[in-house]
């Protein structure tokens, strides 16, 4: 494996599916949650968290509750330009 591949928050072949970023939980990732903190980041800035069918609603609040939350996605579909920059798989 490659260390920048691993830095890039996507998963390899060898790391198995995307994982939900909740700490603690292992089970598979179904949606995108796309953020950004306003005071540390440019506007177009997103980064993302990863979350199962469980977390999504306790990880959205999470981020709505602190004015970071942006937008929510099915896993897979596409951030469009706003991705630029996206950090995946952060512990929450």
């Amino acid at each position: 494996m490659n260390l920048l591949d691993s830095l890039s928050g996507a998963p390899s072949p060898d790391q198995g599916a995307p994982v939900c970023s909740r700490k603690a939980c292992r089970n598979d990732a179904r949606w995108q949650l796309l953020w950004n903190n306003p005071r540390i980041h440019t506007p177009e800035r997103r980064k993302t968290w990863l979350s199962c069918e469980d977390h999504r609603g306790w990880l959205e609040d999470y981020l709505r509750t602190r004015g970071l939350w942006k937008e929510t996605l099915p896993l897979g579909a596409d951030a469009g330009s706003g991705a630029a920059g996206t950090d995946e798989g952060g512990q929450a």
